[in-house]
């Protein structure tokens, strides 16, 4: 008899989902518009505070296009991009043809590193290009180094799109994820925290670009009794029936996130028994990490055994694990773009990897994963 899967991050229900959808249903508002959109965006908003201002859309992979619009990026522009990412936080910037400059990690968060940065916005300014935006990422949902990245930011007065896909509900000194930057990202795919089986949002500082991001996300559409069009617009926006799942999500999300966390404790006590071996780890008491994914590290300096053959391993038990995203000056698609830093990105990707870290793990599952990693390392 086979076991059955155990998956890397499954969507988890919370079971009120359905009462929202039947009210999308029952008042017939399924399209992008009605009473849940509004009800979703105001949740979010109250979650977020610092003023936030929510537009849900279709992904977050558009709300980091429409954020970059928003900033003002246009074709020929550059945007510094974290290079240990999912492609999705750079993609955008080859859609509206402006060019990515990859910056590399640091060791304490796995984010952009701030040293990296500076120097790449020194170089890109000698080379008569100074970078119109900085994308930065919470890696796995722990937050970058906040403080030191924002500080270079504001010295050379380039805004931050900041990539908090994975990071909803981790904070930085009581502050929430995606109100750092000039514009916020969420998103609400099927694996993250929190779903709308696929979805997304931008954060805004203001009203008025709150506004700006939803009339570009509705086709651009003018005001006039006809159908007029002045800008290029976008199909991005968020259903009804989608937004309606999210409402139900947003009442668990709290739980959600401290079953990660549990996870991360899991898996903890395992591998501190186990030399050579790491996880990802909150620097200090400043930094509250979801853990949407706990990360492992194996020290090929102490263990004969990689993590390529752990997820093996870990396949063999029918169990999900993933290496870490390849960086983005490694993938073939952007390999001829601007690239600073070591080779901590590389490092990281080499010895790397995402363990099953889903809120709706058993007792059994736990016990099938601690099996696997006590066999495999003694």
């Amino acid at each position: 008899m086979s076991l059955s899967k155990i998956w890397l991050s499954s969507p988890h229900m919370g079971g009120n989902e359905l009462k929202y959808i039947h009210e999308a249903f029952d008042s017939n508002w399924v399209a992008p518009i009605g009473a849940n959109i509004d009800g979703f965006e105001l949740d979010l908003e109250n979650y977020l505070q610092e003023n936030s201002n929510v537009a849900v859309l279709n992904s977050g992979t558009a709300a980091i296009h429409l954020g970059l619009m928003l900033l003002g990026v246009q074709a020929g522009d550059e945007v510094i991009c974290q290079s240990l990412t999912f492609s999705a936080s750079v993609n955008p910037v080859i859609y509206i043809g402006a060019t990515p400059i990859f910056v590399d990690s640091e060791l304490q968060t796995w984010n952009i590193c701030p040293v990296a940065l500076e120097k790449a916005i020194i170089d890109r300014i000698q080379k008569g290009k100074k970078p119109k935006a900085i994308v930065t990422v919470h890696l796995y949902g722990m937050p970058f180094l906040i403080e030191q990245v924002c500080a270079v930011a504001a010295k050379y007065d380039i805004p931050i799109l900041e990539d908090s896909a994975e990071a909803m509900g981790s904070l930085y000194k009581g502050q929430r994820c995606g109100t750092f930057g000039a514009i916020g990202v969420l998103s609400f795919n099927g694996n993250k925290i929190i779903t709308t089986s696929g979805g997304g949002a931008l954060v805004a500082q203001s009203r008025t670009m709150k506004e700006k991001a939803i009339f570009l996300a509705t086709q651009a559409r003018d005001q006039a009794p006809h159908y007029q069009h002045s800008e290029i617009g976008y199909n991005y926006r968020m259903s009804n029936i989608s937004a309606g799942i999210g409402r139900g999500q947003m009442e668990v999300l709290e739980l959600r996130v401290a079953q990660r966390r549990k996870m991360h404790e899991f898996y903890t006590r395992i591998i501190s028994l186990i030399p050579g071996v790491s996880l990802l780890k909150e620097p200090n008491s400043d930094y509250f990490s979801n853990f949407w994914l706990t990360t492992l590290l194996i020290d090929p300096t102490i263990q004969n055994k990689t993590s390529h053959d752990l997820r093996i391993a870990f396949g063999e038990a029918n169990i999900e694990s993933r290496p870490f995203w390849k960086p983005m000056h490694l993938q073939p698609v952007f390999a001829h773009y601007p690239y600073y830093g070591e080779r901590i990105a590389e490092t990281l990707f080499d010895q790397g990897l995402c363990l099953p870290s889903g809120s709706n793990l058993t007792d059994t599952d736990r016990q099938r994963i601690e099996n696997v990693l006590v066999d495999f390392f003694n």
